[in-house]
């Protein structure tokens, strides 16, 4: 389930569509978490999927740490790539916006955290951080630059209003009350790759 305060706009013939903030969005807020509608596709069924709907599984899906392909049924799909990001998922099962989103900012992620199939040169946003390349092996190489943003973030979960914070899962819930205690620490983005 994507954060309601959000719209899908027309970027450009290159990108398509993408996802645009219609309220203001605070740091620490969860952006996106998992819902009943979503589908995981194993990995053993996708070809059994038609030519067709193959590509727009691989299109549209992120591989999970099982190597299993994580549908969103939702605009969710259309949250585009960057390098400089302003949602980062977390290994919890939900994204959480890493810093301030404006009304009209458009939302984005790291496509490097999402266990891509190949490298790919995103014409989207320019490079500020020398990665020229989405690659496969992306959570291994930067999860240390990212695990301190997302530790960051969820110093102000309990700050701001949480409009997903229904659709968390019993085990979300308490995994966010032992962290905010600081009981537990926030496990590491790298337990999202998936090693196949």
């Amino acid at each position: 389930m994507l954060h309601p305060h959000t719209e899908l706009r027309f970027v450009s013939p290159e990108i398509g569509y993408g996802i645009f903030a219609t309220a203001f969005i605070p740091k620490g807020t969860i952006t996106w978490v998992k819902d009943e509608l979503d589908r995981i596709i194993p990995k053993e069924k996708i070809n059994e999927f038609s030519p067709a709907n193959l590509e727009n599984l691989l299109k549209y899906t992120y591989r999970t740490s099982t190597g299993d392909y994580f549908f969103c049924w939702d605009l969710t799909r259309f949250v585009n790539h960057s390098f400089t990001p302003n949602s980062m998922l977390t290994s919890l099962g939900f994204e959480i916006a890493i810093r301030d989103i404006q009304i009209g900012d458009e939302m984005t992620n790291d496509y490097g955290t999402l266990n891509i199939i190949e490298k790919f040169q995103c014409a989207y946003t320019p490079s500020t951080n020398h990665r020229e390349f989405v690659c496969p092996d992306d959570l291994l190489n930067f999860h240390e630059k990212w695990d301190p943003m997302i530790d960051s973030a969820f110093s102000f979960l309990n700050k701001v209003t949480q409009p997903l914070e229904n659709f968390l899962n019993g085990n979300q819930v308490k995994d966010i009350e032992d962290i905010t205690k600081g009981t537990k620490q926030i496990p590491s983005i790298l337990n999202n790759y998936f090693k196949g």
